[in-house]
């Protein structure tokens, strides 16, 4: 998180293009949406699993990062693919997305209202239940969730596409009133995201699907890309964001945070 945010001020700022960043995790890490509560979250499990947990600088509810690719989009307000309003900019990066899934074989949409579970009025803290506005979907299942900050500076979109694996250990590493409510989480997860791995029938390396996502958003923009390292500049506001916000407790309480916020975002 601090990476992303460390590109999107570099990005907006003109000192290093607009940005297709695609990483993983390791350890698996629990990601909080920006105003999510952080009691949400079942600590005691996570520390016993060895796995983190992070606070989002974009909204939404949880995600559990494990068998994944992440992706983050990171320029300045006037790029043609960031310009216009959050569901515009929602839109054009959809369309890479879409592009990358039908090079891997998925038959995926992006719908400007999908339909809502019969069941949605069940909120839960799970991101995956629910598909947002231009939301990658296959048969009705989320497959890539994904949020957007906007500041000062320029626009951050980032966004999860699980390769494969049990989406239902995030709930074991949620708060819920009893089992039987931690139960019916699991079973709505179920109904309503997917993998790539269940909609192929097949693993999905991680690098294959980093792979298509470069040469989707290439073909989308109609202009290469260009690899390369982090400056030297970004890596250190990464460790200071790191230091001073990202593993800084108040951040992760939601408490009152003197470094300030993004001025809008949508949910995951």
């Amino acid at each position: 998180m601090a990476v992303d945010e460390a590109i999107l001020e570099a990005a907006g700022r003109g000192e290093v293009p607009p940005t297709l960043r695609l990483y993983a995790w390791e350890p698996p890490c629990l990601s909080l949406g920006y105003a999510q509560p952080c009691k949400d979250a079942d600590q005691q499990t996570l520390r016993s699993r060895g796995w983190g947990i992070v606070r989002r600088p974009t909204g939404g509810r949880a995600i559990l990062h494990t068998d994944e690719v992440t992706y983050a989009v990171c320029g300045p307000h006037e790029n043609p693919v960031l310009r216009g309003s959050v569901l515009e900019s929602y839109r054009r990066i959809s369309e890479a997305l879409l592009r990358a899934l039908r090079h891997l074989g998925v038959p995926a949409e992006a719908l400007p209202q999908p339909s809502a579970p019969s069941d949605s009025n069940a909120k839960g803290p799970v991101c995956f239940e629910v598909p947002s506005n231009y939301e990658i979907t296959v048969r009705g299942k989320k497959l890539i969730g994904s949020a957007q900050a906007r500041k000062r500076v320029g626009v951050l979109q980032h966004g999860s596409l699980p390769l494969g694996g049990d989406l239902r250990r995030i709930t074991e590493v949620l708060t819920f009133p009893d089992e039987a409510a931690r139960q019916e989480a699991a079973r709505r997860l179920l109904h309503r995201a997917t993998t790539l791995e269940t909609v192929l029938g097949r693993k999905i390396s991680w690098e294959e699907a980093a792979q298509a996502l470069v040469t989707a958003f290439a073909e989308t923009l109609r202009a290469p890309l260009q690899e390369a390292e982090l400056s030297r500049a970004e890596r250190a506001r990464a460790e200071t964001l790191m230091r001073e916000k990202y593993t800084n407790s108040r951040w992760l309480a939601c408490q009152a945070w003197a470094g300030g916020h993004f001025s809008k975002i949508t949910s995951g």
